[in-house]
């Protein structure tokens, strides 16, 4: 972590931020953007912040560090693997499920503390792939297109492009031959995270199969191209249990079946590494948090607190600084599915145009032999929240990459 007295120019590496202001202009913005474009093969429809974030590898290396501490907190705990149990839907309990999850995100923002140190503190952590194909896309235009020192680098593990292609061709594909397996969403073709999902395709030579396009034989399942039927051997998965329920989605085959195929992610680590964890971490980086069925009384500052739903993603159903007619409002069958967390105060520590802005920091991890750390997505903003919808008609805010130094 941070010493206490350390200033957030210097973490921020001052040199590479001031340059990069000093040389901004909104034409090399707009050139990055075609750039993504045309590399993705689509629109990115998320807002990409008009600048990357420049950190010292040792602040990331922290990051990373306390991630697996988390991570292994949790999954080397015979007790929490019972009690988490209960986290995974009865419908959609898969069998088989892998000793330790494939996929991690673990997610910190900058705060500081009473004394005036700062603190990477934790945001989230879940057990699901996120932008692994973008996100090195991302960071690499960002050097394109603003002529970025080529010292700067956005791999972390010790990685470089060619070794982790081959860690997620390992981690995706393992011994299966490719036709075989595929990245399976629910509507890929009108996902934000498309650009993802192409680009998966291009880096690893698999199919986008739409989940209900999947067909069930015994054990066996299939998916069509170009006519042919093709067994489906190994799922990459992308598909939200949620985004299932709330839209209704019809299957051919049952989550609890005993499928004859490989899971790249088990499904059922996106259950058991979630906010369901957060309550049972012991860390400097954790704060507090409760289930809302085991609050023994509503405290009297609301405001320092938010209220989360267990399972959603992009801040959907968060309230931030609840009333005590927010959580009594939750139903008494509910309240185990949702979570009263101390309120993180993000430090703005990215020096824009705009003022300063706040960074939240995902650390990216694939766990095959170890959990290895393995790239960074940043988002940017000034609004409640970091999500998009709270950082609306904003500039110098949104998704961004990572580029870190020796420092």
């Amino acid at each position: 972590m941070a010493a206490a007295g350390t200033s957030f120019g210097t973490l921020m590496v001052p040199s590479f931020r001031q340059q990069f202001n000093a040389n901004y202009t909104d034409g090399k913005y707009q050139a990055l953007l075609r750039r993504l474009e045309e590399r993705c093969g689509t629109a990115v429809k998320f807002r990409i912040s008009e600048t990357p974030c420049f950190f010292p590898k040792t602040l990331l290396d922290e990051m990373a560090g306390a991630g697996v501490e988390l991570m292994r907190q949790l999954v080397e705990s015979r007790d929490y693997r019972a009690k988490s149990e209960a986290a995974i839907p009865a419908e959609f309990k898969v069998p088989n499920e892998s000793p330790h999850p494939m996929f991690v995100q673990v997610d910190f923002g900058m705060v500081r503390e009473p004394g005036g140190a700062l603190r990477p503190k934790l945001v989230e952590l879940q057990a699901f792939p996120s932008l692994y194909a973008y996100q090195p896309v991302l960071a690499q235009s960002y050097m394109d297109v603003f002529g970025l020192d080529g010292g700067l680098k956005y791999f972390l593990g010790g990685l470089d492009e060619s070794s982790y292609r081959e860690l997620m061709r390992r981690a995706v594909i393992g011994n299966v031959n490719r036709e075989n397996v595929i990245l399976m969403e629910i509507d890929p073709l009108h996902q934000k995270t498309l650009p993802d999902f192409l680009l998966t395709e291009k880096m690893l030579g698999i199919k986008i199969v739409c989940i209900t396009e999947i067909r069930k034989e015994g054990r066996r399942l299939f998916y069509e191209r170009g006519g042919r039927r093709i067994p489906i051997q190994r799922i990459y998965n992308r598909a939200i249990v949620d985004e299932l329920e709330r839209k209704g989605v019809k299957l051919s085959f049952d989550f609890r079946d005993d499928l004859d195929v490989e899971w790249a992610g088990h499904p059922n680590w996106y259950f058991r590494i979630s906010k369901f964890s957060i309550p049972y971490l012991r860390h400097e980086t954790v704060p507090k948090t409760w289930f809302l069925d085991e609050l023994e009384r509503i405290p009297s500052d609301l405001e320092n607190y938010a209220l989360k739903p267990l399972y959603s993603f992009a801040g959907l159903g968060v309230v931030i600084g609840p009333t005590k007619a927010d959580i009594e409002a939750v139903p008494a069958a509910k309240r185990s599915q949702f979570i009263l967390q101390e309120r993180l105060e993000f430090e703005p520590v990215i020096e824009t145009p705009f003022g300063k802005t706040k960074a939240e920091v995902r650390i990216m991890y694939i766990w095959m032999e170890k959990m290895l750390p393995v790239l960074t997505i940043i988002r940017m903003g000034r609004g409640l929240m970091m999500g998009v919808d709270h950082n609306r008609n904003m500039e110098w805010v949104g998704s961004s990459a990572g580029l870190w130094v020796e420092r």
